[in-house]
């Protein structure tokens, strides 16, 4: 294994399951068994064994994917506040190797921007995470703007991370090769078209303009969006349309983490665009279960040793107050 960097290393996306949460679940997003599932559901020694293998000192836990998105809205803010429990349980059994980032109940969002605060002031927590659409709502809704408001008022990021594409956008883009590639549903092109779809929406809705100090993650790098960064934001100033400041606002609120993309000219184009303060680094353990790989490429990159520290621990440091 390679020589530890001389600062700790903070994975940010690293996941779990709830049980109980999951038996809600159906299809697809129902578990894909083997090793992925046995490490969701560990929250012990396997987890801190290949942490320890790969020299990560912290992971920052969320639920996987779709989470509380799904659930009704009869029961979905209780069973979050239970969710979210257990998690700071497992969080307080090990505080100097765990954090975590709440659950929200979406499908009620009065009840989800209090959840949050309870998760952030009662709980411990670091912000939560959101998974896709609201019920196959879209998050820009003004509805839901009451979690992004509490958000900013408590100084806590909201993480957008991917969920199974609409089935709709799934029949007409890409089930012609969804059974030969089925990832090219999920990891290998529907989830980047799904979140990135989400986190430019958020921007046009004028949400920013609302909560300009309001903080969002992006995992994989931004969802291909730094690259595109420069020609969304020229295509949405030409005459004829409503003027938005878009590549302002993302490298001013956005963050991104090297989650699941381990790629040097994709580092470098988010450095470029974003600056080395706004890039944490995760895994996406266990879904990509060698964390060594991950700890391993970051001791490479053509970075200087001060931006290195910054993107395995600094920024999530300031970013997370940890």
């Amino acid at each position: 294994m390679m020589q530890k960097p001389k600062c700790p290393i903070i994975a940010i996306e690293e996941h779990y399951w709830d049980p109980e949460l999951t038996k809600t679940y159906v299809g697809p997003e129902s578990g894909r068994g083997g090793d992925i599932d046995k490490r969701l559901y560990d929250m012990g020694a396997l987890r801190i064994q290949e942490m320890d293998e790969a020299g990560i000192d912290v992971q920052v836990l969320s639920h996987g994917a779709p989470s509380t998105q799904k659930l009704p809205a009869d029961t979905a803010a209780k069973m979050t506040a239970t969710v979210n429990d257990r998690l700071a349980g497992y969080v307080k059994s090990n505080p100097k190797r765990f954090a975590a980032f709440g659950a929200l109940p979406t499908a009620v969002p009065d009840a989800a921007a209090d959840e949050l605060e309870r998760c952030v002031k009662t709980l411990g927590m670091k912000g939560a995470m959101i998974h896709g659409t609201a019920n196959g709502e879209f998050l820009d809704k003004q509805k839901f703007w009451p979690i992004f408001e509490r958000a900013e008022k408590l100084d806590v990021p909201i993480y957008l991370h991917p969920s199974l594409p609409d089935p709709r956008v799934t029949e007409i883009y890409l089930q012609d090769y969804a059974k030969d590639f089925p990832l090219v549903v999920r990891p290998a092109w529907g989830f980047t078209v799904e979140t990135a779809t989400i986190a430019i929406r958020l921007v046009l809705s004028g949400l920013f303009d609302k909560y300009p100090k309001l903080k969002i993650i992006l995992g994989h790098f931004g969802e291909t969006i730094p690259f595109l960064l420069w020609r969304i934001d020229s295509a949405l100033k030409r005459p004829g349309g409503k003027q938005v400041a878009f590549r302002d606002i993302f490298s001013k609120n956005f963050y991104l983490t090297t989650s699941g993309f381990f790629s040097n000219p994709a580092l470098l184009c988010c450095v470029m665009e974003m600056g080395v303060d706004h890039i944490l680094f995760a895994v996406d353990w266990p879904f990509v279960i060698d964390n060594k790989s991950a700890v391993e490429w970051m001791a490479d990159v053509p970075l200087s040793d001060e931006d290195k520290a910054k993107i395995l621990s600094g920024n999530a440091q300031k970013l997370l107050r940890m």
